[in-house]
């Protein structure tokens, strides 16, 4: 209301100016990113050129024509309009998105651990120390002798094994964590790897990993969803198109930014740009640039996600995102819009076929770099995974009931219990 008022106030001084010369800024800028990403030489630098200097240009423009004050202070409204917003969202009664049930103690657990994952946490934190003071047999892992983890998995259960678990990444994860729903045997994630996306789903901590080892004394048991791509499990995601063909480069992993760089003309526009089709359940999304595909949806179909986390592992649903842009303008569509650009398709499947003109295709599976032959279909377990979790999670994820119109108005007048706002739910326990 107050950004309405200062344009109604500011008429005569130019608000509509301001806003109208601000989203021209933002147009140009966007165009001047693409021509940057999906383009080589003079181009890219000119590019480079005009996303500097579009933000500077309506600095300039608002200088020069007196109204500066008025943009200021529409962006302040704006500024304190959001921090509201989210204040009020985020003070949401939190619900726990999964079910938990109570766990016995394991009498014989296996873990599997990578000194090198995460850049050596399976030693920085003293996690075999840990993990064996707690009763557990560690199976350490020889960074110069490559092994089949699943085998050793597969291995520890026809000892005796009664609990599977990892330190590791998340490709490594997802390959024990088969073998763990193939026997019905719970399954514990140590966040020791690089980015931990599962653990971070699951609320676990990424940033101490030893406390991911209470589970073994102080543990709860989560059912969880588990994806499967051409027969191979996945835990977080599944790549195609351009993000997959990046990852097969080998100087991907030692230069991400730089290697993206230099491969995206080729990939965006280039004469052999690769696109794949997908056809999510009855769905058909024909000659995508890229196509995403994860165990859940992150967020929903609406936002693109919540703070980059799936809010639930045991939907039963794939999520899908497919990218399609032809151009500038489209870029520019996609920057402006998100979800709502005719370039970003969001939705959910049960399944997900994606095939090409090619009798393979680069596949990225957990950030793990593969190639499958065509055509590749994705698939969901539902809840065919026993994960054991610590009761205290740190990093249970927080999200509020969608929005309504109801809704909101209950929170703007502060009524956010449990008997004014149906819709609030809380912890889930059983």
């Amino acid at each position: 209301m107050g950004a309405v008022g200062v344009l109604l106030f500011a008429l005569g001084e130019g608000g509509l100016l301001v806003v109208g010369a601000g989203l021209l800024g933002l147009v140009v800028w966007a165009v001047g990113v693409w021509w940057f990403l999906a383009y080589r030489g003079a181009v890219r630098a000119f590019g480079l050129l005009v996303a500097l200097a579009a933000p500077v240009a309506v600095l300039v423009f608002f200088a020069h024509r007196t109204l500066w004050l008025t943009a200021l202070v529409l962006v302040l409204v704006w500024a304190v309009a959001l921090a509201f917003a989210r204040a009020a969202l985020h003070r949401a009664r939190p619900e726990q998105p999964m079910r938990a049930s109570a766990a016995p103690r394991r009498q014989r657990p296996v873990l599997i651990m990578n000194p090198k994952s995460g850049g050596g946490k399976v030693g920085r934190f003293g996690l075999v120390e840990r993990a064996e003071a707690l009763g557990a047999r560690v199976v350490l892992l020889d960074p110069d002798a490559p092994a089949d983890v699943a085998e050793l998995a597969r291995t520890a259960v026809a000892e005796g094994a009664d609990l599977l678990g990892v330190a590791g990444g998340d490709g490594t994860q997802a390959l024990v964590a088969a073998v763990a729903a193939e026997h019905d045997l719970p399954f514990l994630v140590v966040s020791a790897g690089t980015r931990n996306h599962f653990a971070m789903d699951l609320g676990l901590d990424r940033a101490d990993p030893a406390r991911c080892l209470d589970a073994l004394t102080d543990g709860e048991e989560l059912r969880v969803d588990l994806g499967t791509v051409a027969g191979r499990p996945f835990v977080n995601t599944v790549s195609f198109g351009v993000y997959a063909d990046l990852v097969q480069r080998p100087e991907y992993r030692d230069d991400k930014a730089g290697t993206a760089l230099d491969l995206l003309p080729d990939l965006l526009v280039g004469e052999n740009v690769r696109r794949v089709d997908a056809r999510a359940d009855a769905t058909a999304l024909p000659a995508q640039q890229a196509v995403l595909v994860s165990n859940n949806p992150y967020g929903s179909t609406e936002d693109l996600g919540v703070d980059g986390r799936r809010l639930r592992l045991d939907a039963g649903r794939l999520g899908v995102l497919g990218i399609r842009v032809e151009g500038a303008a489209q870029a520019a569509d996609l920057a402006l819009r998100g979800a709502q650009s005719t370039g970003l398709t969001v939705l959910t499947a049960r399944q997900v076929e994606v095939t090409a003109d090619a009798d393979e295709i680069p596949v990225a599976v957990d950030g793990e770099a593969l190639r499958m032959s065509v055509p590749v279909v994705c698939t969901l377990r539902p809840q065919a995974l026993r994960v054991l979790v610590p009761r205290d999670r740190p990093g249970v994820p927080a999200p509020v009931p969608p929005v309504t119109w109801r809704r909101l108005t209950a929170i703007a007048f502060g009524r956010t219990d449990r008997g004014s706002d149906p819709t609030a739910e809380g912890p889930i326990r059983d």
